[in-house]
């Protein structure tokens, strides 16, 4: 029976793990399963050495600012585009420095909020992803030990007590394995999503910085 029972659920287990390395691991937040430290929110002071954003005024009522702030926030504009645009926004302003650098840090806090929004969506779900592994895993452990089951009750004798659908819980079994192991792999990419958007934020504040 020992034997029969072992590799189903050696295997059930071990799967447990591939939901992230961070999962076996003790981790203050037991439902981030990423190996990159989770850093729960973000301020715009993390990016930005430039004039006082609160003195700068609402990003949002600078039409100019908000579509600008939306268009560079966007990962569907290459950063090669960016510094483009920054040049072609701060030349409207002509040698009026004061208004183009409100505008600037307008801009900046456009483009914090946007990409700061959007890392808070995938923050939340990762942990919605890992708490769904974390439930497909403990499934997964049940059919193996069903599986077990079956397979190490007595022969012909008892035939009558063994389910029906035997194959078709073995079938299951590997199909939700399977999911499992894709869905940990990509949640490998996933974790990168964060840090990724941070990368972006800098380097996007950094470029309005020099416009300054």
């Amino acid at each position: 029976m020992t034997r029969l029972i072992s590799p189903l659920l050696g295997s059930a287990f071990g799967l447990a793990l591939l939901a992230g390395p961070a999962l076996a691991q003790p981790k203050p937040d037991p439902d981030w399963p990423c190996v990159q430290r989770k850093i729960a929110t973000l301020s715009p002071g993390q990016f930005w050495t430039g004039p006082d954003i609160a003195a700068a005024g609402d990003w949002g009522s600078d039409n100019d600012a908000a579509v600008l702030a939306q268009k560079i926030a966007s990962r569907r504009t290459d950063l090669s585009q960016v510094d483009p645009l920054l040049d072609a926004f701060a030349g409207k302003f002509g040698t009026d420095k004061d208004a183009k650098d409100k505008a600037l840090t307008r801009v900046y806090a456009g483009v914090f909020e946007v990409i700061n929004g959007e890392r808070d969506k995938v923050v939340g779900g990762i942990a919605r992803y890992a708490q769904g592994q974390r439930r497909m895993a403990e499934r997964i452990r049940d059919e193996a030990d069903k599986v077990s089951q079956t397979k190490d009750a007595p022969s012909a004798t008892d035939a009558t007590e063994l389910p029906k659908d035997q194959t078709d819980l073995e079938t299951k079994f590997a199909w939700d394995r399977r999911i499992f192991q894709e869905r940990s792999q990509s949640l490998t990419y996933v974790c990168e999503v964060p840090q990724l958007l941070e990368q972006r934020l800098g380097e996007i504040a950094r470029m309005i910085q020099t416009h300054l």
